[in-house]
């Protein structure tokens, strides 16, 4: 099981950049998918970004499409989400996953995720 700690979260005004950062341990990282998920206050997980193992797929909400963008770096064993343009309703706990099979291309739902981080706060206001 690949252990995550993200980083990065904070509280910035619309329009502002974050970068958030996922760490992982384990050896195994680069076999695995990665994704961000966000929970707000009163509402259910819902899904941001994933990449595939090797980073050649990426997938977004459409929500931060051409906002957000998804990378990894296997060499330093951590995912990012570059988040640009932030919009009021992108305050929320925002959490790194690894997908739980091997070598898959990435998924937008959150059952095919099995080792999630503890969550970063990104709080954004006007």
């Amino acid at each position: 099981q690949v252990q995550l700690v993200e980083s990065g979260g904070g509280s910035v005004q619309a329009g502002d950049s974050l970068r958030l950062s996922c760490a992982a341990s384990g050896r195994t990282f680069s076999r695995y998918a990665m994704g961000w998920f966000r929970q707000a206050p009163g509402k259910e997980r819902e899904f941001v970004a994933a990449i595939s193992w090797i980073g050649a797929n990426r997938y977004y909400a459409d929500s931060v499409k051409g906002r957000f963008t998804i990378s990894r770096d296997n060499a330093k064993n951590t995912v990012y989400l570059q988040m640009n343009s932030l919009k009021l309703e992108d305050t929320a706990v925002y959490y790194c996953a690894a997908a739980k099979d091997l070598y898959s291309s990435g998924s937008s739902s959150y059952t095919d995720f099995g080792s999630w981080g503890q969550g970063t706060q990104v709080t954004v206001s006007s």
